[in-house]
């Protein structure tokens, strides 16, 4: 079937090259692509449109574009399975969100404005959430218009992620901005089947600001974490802080705090220098107003030293709340692990240039978003096999050595040849860990 290999040579274009549908129709010209050869740029289009495509019943989660069911939704339940077993269940899910732009009109309902992660408030957009396992590996990616919010998006999300893979029960790692009272209240009902373990608004929050944070801090736990491509470990400080029945794990990172510190210090003495000059045209930046006070008609402004010192209670703390049963040091440990979402988001705006998006159907902008998603999942599980067989490599390095795999063809006496070229850098490992056998040196 055309459409298959359409969507195999999308998502192979965004892992090595990534660009429009236009670009992949004239990329795959110079790459032997099984089944593609005939694929034409019309296909793709198509096959974008496919994936994105209404498909069975919908979801009523009671929150607006989860109930759209589509071809995607069903893909990423069919790969989940294959990897399932007796033994293997989804027990803890990190969950964040963020946002992509649009060039152009964009699709019918998914263009909205909204607050732009993006810092492109000028331009509509999209949000995009993902789902991943305890392990790292992608299990779906939600798309939603751009006027969604994160507090009214998590429960609606997670409870169809949770209908969707047939989870019992889980845990929900999710970041600040996820939560509110109505989340948590959802969250706890009877019968949700979910535990969570959610960052809390410091600034914002009450509760968190007085009572957890001026709590005794006596009973302190050190805890050392191995971090990658370090040979200095993670130290952080957590403490379990009860407030009537509601369980707050604060911690405290030294490291982060002497950074944060520093931080400030540098641009509150760029302001001291600032001011000196009279000019107040800096009030316009958010890194400067934020420690700035002003007479009533905004004639001259000085240092707001209170603000100084709010700011530095919170250098390198951050608070969680949990309903589960973990300890303060498990609890903070699979909160630190919500960077994978946060850098799968990376990955995917970034190294497989999601944005900004041309597309002006729903349909083919999910499918365009899913590819991305796909493509995802392939450059994770190729890299945990080569992790797994101790070889820890970038994802450049590794692109850049399978590119310059080539045959060259030969013509001698009559017949054709076809001569490879040297398997170079991380090539060899990339096909093994693949399971793919390289190429013979010389083919008849």
């Amino acid at each position: 079937m055309w459409s298959d290999r359409a969507v195999f040579l999308t998502v192979l274009h965004r892992l090595m090259d990534p660009g429009s549908d236009r670009a992949a129709e004239k990329w795959k010209q110079d790459f032997q692509i099984s089944g593609a050869e005939s694929i034409e740029l019309h296909q793709l289009y198509r096959a974008m449109g496919w994936l994105g495509q209404p498909a069975g019943p919908a979801y009523n989660h009671g929150s607006p574009g989860l109930g759209v069911r589509t071809t995607k939704d069903r893909i990423e339940e069919l790969l989940f399975a294959r990897r399932r077993d007796l033994f293997s269940s989804l027990s803890v899910l990190f969950f964040d969100t963020t946002s992509i732009y649009f060039e152009g009109e964009g699709g019918e309902s998914l263009r909205q404005w909204g607050h732009s992660k993006d810092n492109r408030p000028d331009l509509k957009q999209m949000i995009v959430g993902a789902a991943l396992d305890e392990q790292g590996r992608p299990v779906a990616c939600e798309l939603l218009p751009g006027n969604a919010t994160d507090v009214k998006l998590l429960f609606p999300a997670i409870k169809a992620l949770q209908s969707r893979f047939e989870a019992g029960s889980f845990c929900v790692v999710a970041d600040r901005g996820m939560i509110s009272q109505a989340t948590i209240q959802a969250l706890e009902a009877p019968g949700s089947g979910m535990d969570y373990i959610l960052g809390c608004r410091m600034r914002r929050q009450k509760e968190v600001r007085e009572d957890v944070l001026g709590a005794d801090t006596d009973a302190v736990q050190e805890l050392r974490f191995e971090r990658q491509g370090s040979d200095q470990p993670l130290v952080l400080q957590v403490k379990e802080v009860q407030v009537e029945n509601r369980r707050y794990i604060l911690c405290f990172n030294p490291e982060q705090a002497k950074k944060d510190a520093a931080d400030r210090q540098a641009i509150v003495e760029s302001l001291r220098e600032k001011l000196k000059q009279g000019d107040k045209a800096l009030v316009g930046n958010k890194g400067y107003r934020k420690y700035l006070k002003s007479d009533a008609g905004g004639a001259s402004f000085w240092i707001n030293e209170d603000k100084l010192q709010e700011e530095a209670r919170y250098d390198g703390t951050w608070v969680l709340r949990t309903n589960t049963r973990l300890s303060a040091e498990e609890v903070a440990f699979q909160y630190k692990q919500l960077w994978m979402v946060e850098q799968a988001f990376r990955a995917v705006k970034s190294v497989l240039e999601t944005r900004p998006i041309y597309h002006k159907c729903d349909n083919t902008i999910r499918g365009h978003v899913f590819c991305s998603f796909l493509a995802l999942m392939l450059m994770k599980e190729l890299l945990s096999r080569l992790e797994a067989a101790g070889k820890v490599l970038e994802w450049n390095d590794i692109k850049r050595d399978l590119t310059a795999l080539r045959e060259v063809e030969i013509a001698m006496d009559g017949d054709r040849y076809f001569l490879r070229t040297e398997l170079r850098g991380s090539c060899f490992d990339a096909l093994q860990a693949a399971g793919v056998a390289a190429p013979p040196t010389l083919r008849r």
